[in-house]
């Protein structure tokens, strides 16, 4: 078991990017926007709206690519609403698989507990 690790500071980073998605009306097609800066772009979803963190190691486009678009092919960044983010993932990098006592010897600490049980429940109705 590791008594200590060393990570470089981007194993703990990630950028949380805001997935969107287009609303549609309802015929299915894709509303866009009328007015300002959004004019002639799709408007966003809101209840189809969701977060990915990606690893600050992953190229955000790549991950995009790879990780999003196969499940929504219409979504996209909002950009302006990335952030970054650390944590550390205690479990992921520090815990270590201990396998689990052998079945027999479990059965027989279950049948001493239960025979004690029993012991104890006619010890009550006597």
């Amino acid at each position: 078991m590791p008594i200590s690790r060393i990570f470089d500071n981007d194993a703990f980073g990630y950028h949380t990017i805001t997935v969107e998605r287009p609303e549609r009306d309802a015929s299915g097609q894709v509303v866009l926007g009328s007015k300002g800066k959004g004019k002639g772009k799709p408007v966003s979803d809101a209840s189809l709206r969701d977060t990915e963190n990606v690893p600050l190691s992953d190229d955000i486009a790549a991950y995009f690519k790879r990780e999003v678009l196969p499940h929504a092919p219409d979504a996209w960044i909002d950009t302006e609403k990335t952030k970054v983010g650390y944590e550390i993932p205690f479990n992921r990098h520090f815990y270590v698989f201990k396998p689990p006592r052998p079945l027999v010897e479990i059965d027989a600490e279950l049948k001493g507990v239960t025979d004690r049980i029993l012991t104890m429940i006619n010890g009550l109705t006597a």
